[in-house]
């Protein structure tokens, strides 16, 4: 029998961290320890506050199939047990841990994915003032992409000041559903001329069929409309990226059929997540060797991670110590 521990984890953040949705001071994440004949596979999920689920909800949740998961339920089992959301994820990537450190293999031996590339995240710059987006921005200089947050008032403002401090950056801007179609339409011609490369969930959701049809100068990705691979019908004809968050699916076994499934399609693909550790972003990195786009910054926002994390260089990430995880 496996045993089972879940357990809830407060990361401080650096700063506070500001969307147009609202502040966070710091991360709130579940944890899972999986432990079978003497190895332990571990777990991370924040979940996704806008769905609703909270710490509680998300230890609920497992708690909910703790004797299934300790007779021995597979990560295929699990996408039956739960639904998709954070409480899945941090159980689905303590499995593949647990399976790494009972097996002797890598992750990518158990998932056939032969990493091929260093994975460069993007580094986010949060709400702030236009003074402290150019400060922000010249201290990340280096940087090959800043992802900027924006609001509904004066992004272009916002955007020219990290222009300026990062002259260099490939830029994604992020307005988290803030925009109607009428200013995405009206400010998209002046972000390409800043070179930005990527709009991030300009439109709510509910506006977003304005997008059909749109000739836009910039790409648009999918991301809160985006959940899982049964929503790809939906969003085929309106975005050009989709963004995939194992919290979002559920975890890194749903993430590669989301993969698999977006590929058939002509949807290019960007790697996201919440806000959390290195052992949040690890099973992400994975899913970044098949996506154009990899925003996996989660550590680099907070004050402190596990003394194993993953180490970035400009964005570079290494990959995951054994010790970590996978």
């Amino acid at each position: 029998m496996r045993k089972l521990t879940v357990s809830q984890k407060s990361w401080p953040l650096k700063e506070p961290f500001v969307i147009s949705r609202g502040t966070e001071t710091e991360s709130e994440v579940v944890l899972v320890h999986l432990e079978e004949d003497g190895a332990v596979g571990r777990g991370e999920a924040a979940g996704v506050s806008y769905h609703g689920e909270t710490p509680d909800s998300l230890c609920a949740q497992i708690e909910s199939v703790r004797d299934a998961v300790c007779a021995g339920a597979g990560r295929r089992e699990l996408l039956e047990l739960l639904p998709p959301g954070g409480a899945r994820n941090a159980l689905d990537a303590a499995l593949w841990d647990l399976e790494a450190k009972q097996t002797g293999l890598t992750i990518w031996e158990l998932a056939g994915v032969e990493p091929q590339r260093t994975v460069v995240s993007a580094l986010t710059i949060g709400i702030r003032t236009l003074a402290a987006y150019e400060e922000r921005a010249r201290l990340l200089a280096q940087y090959a992409w800043i992802k900027v947050k924006v609001g509904s008032d004066d992004p272009l403002a916002a955007v020219a000041a990290v222009r300026r401090g990062a002259p260099r950056a490939r830029l994604i801007v992020d307005a988290n559903q803030a925009w109607t179609v009428a200013q995405l339409e009206r400010l998209a011609p002046a972000l390409a001329r800043m070179s930005v490369d990527l709009l991030e969930q300009p439109i709510a959701i509910d506006d977003d069929g304005g997008l059909r049809g749109l000739d836009l100068p910039i790409p648009v990705c999918a991301d809160e409309p985006a959940d899982t691979a049964a929503d790809l019908p939906r969003l085929v004809d309106r975005y050009d990226f989709v963004n995939i968050k194992l919290d979002k699916c559920g975890g890194l076994t749903a993430a590669l059929d989301f993969v698999a499934a977006a590929r058939a399609t002509d949807m290019r693909l960007m790697v996201g997540c919440m806000i959390g550790s290195s052992l949040a972003m690890a099973p992400a990195m994975v899913v970044a060797q098949f996506c154009e786009v990899a925003d996996l910054d989660g550590p680099l926002l907070q004050a402190e991670d596990w003394p194993e994390g993953i180490r970035y260089r400009n964005g570079a990430m290494s990959l995951p110590s054994p010790a970590l995880w996978g």
